[in-house]
């Protein structure tokens, strides 16, 4: 312990858990920044008794973790895991939940690629089979497309300027959360990790777009980047997406956008609002977007609506999540002026023309 003390600090995670966090839900205490550092710096060390860290980790679960203690393992995060690379473009960072989808299909690789090709560059990134749900995500969905997903940094950002999408591969440029898989698998339940991977941002964009369960956990988020000392985003959008992803829910979807400086946000500068597909001429429901293979039906309704073959909900979801990503970036004045340049671009055929470039590259 003396060693660990010397290295590390006076905060081992056993004393965190007798001391700060461990006494409950309702009676723990919050860590500073400095404690919340020193943890996961422990545990990105593989300091920490196995049974010591599960604890830990369910006792941050039970009382919930403050934006300043997000930002400190996003900081830690950065500092000693996160290999970045940064294209000469700025793309726009989509967060997705690595733990992926189990009902619904994934829009993003198809949302991404349409707002490529009206000219808003995309990056996203993913694990494979990342614990707790172990379900698809971007990286399966590609994968089925042919296009290269086991690949370095370096080149993922090469991938960004040649095409205008990127896919950054966990493995590669976060190395030290993919190390924590076994332990997250035995855990059984999420953990903060799998809230701070989505902010890894290795492209090192300006622009985040993620996704949450509740509007109050998207402030949290936001503010999570404001505190974070090593975030390069200046502008974040979350929403509600369908099962915890980054794809816009059919019906009533509510958005938090920061910073927005009017009379619409709050003193955090956080404006909230909300998109309603049937005001786009959208008729579906969440359920007409299920799928059973999640990953090869996916792809295949990729292919289909970049080729402009289908013009039914699945097209009108993809051209919808384009929009969001377009205004994300300022690329566009409003979803409703996104959303008819990526109606454009499917309709040109330049889209399904991307699409054989991420393939080629």
């Amino acid at each position: 312990m003396a060693q660990a003390t010397r290295e590390y600090g006076e905060w081992p995670l056993k004393r965190l858990m007798t001391e700060v966090v461990g006494s409950g839900h309702k009676s723990a205490d919050d860590m500073s920044r400095t404690q919340a550092r020193e943890a996961f710096r422990r545990i990105l060390g593989d300091e920490p008794d196995h049974t010591t860290l599960g604890a830990f980790w369910l006792a941050n679960r039970w009382k919930r973790n403050t934006p300043e203690e997000l930002a400190a393992y996003v900081d830690v995060m950065s500092e000693e895991s996160v290999e970045t690379a940064t294209p000469d473009a700025d793309p726009v960072d989509c967060g997705a939940n690595y733990d992926g989808k189990g009902r619904s299909a994934i829009l993003g690789v198809a949302a991404g690629v349409v707002a490529a090709t009206a000219g808003t560059p995309v990056v996203v990134h993913s694990g494979d089979r990342v614990p707790t749900q172990k379900q698809d995500a971007y990286k399966h969905v590609l994968d089925e497309l042919g296009v290269r997903t086991e690949i370095e940094p370096s080149e993922s950002a090469d991938m960004v300027d040649e095409v205008g999408f990127g896919f950054y591969y966990q493995p590669a440029f976060n190395p030290g959360i993919d190390t924590l898989f076994e332990r997250r698998d035995n855990m059984g339940v999420r953990t903060f990790v799998n809230t701070v991977e989505t902010l890894a941002n290795p492209a090192n964009a300006s622009v985040h777009l993620g996704s949450f369960y509740h509007l109050a956990f998207a402030k949290k988020m936001v503010r999570t980047l404001v505190q974070s000392e090593t975030s390069s985003v200046e502008r974040a959008l979350f929403f509600q997406g369908m099962e915890g992803y980054d794809d816009v829910r059919p019906g009533e979807t509510v958005v938090a956008e920061w910073p927005v400086t009017d009379e619409e946000s709050d003193d955090e500068d956080i404006a909230d609002f909300e998109i309603r597909t049937g005001e786009y001429g959208m008729d579906i429901e969440s359920e007409d977007l299920q799928v059973d293979d999640i990953a090869g039906e996916s792809a295949a309704i990729t292919e289909a609506v970049l080729a402009g073959e289908r013009e039914d909900g699945f097209a009108d979801a993809v051209a919808l999540n384009a929009a969001l990503r377009i205004y994300a970036r300022e690329d566009a004045d409003s979803i409703r002026d996104g959303l008819e340049q990526a109606r454009e671009a499917i309709a040109d055929g330049s889209a399904a023309e991307i699409l054989d470039d991420l393939r080629a590259f």
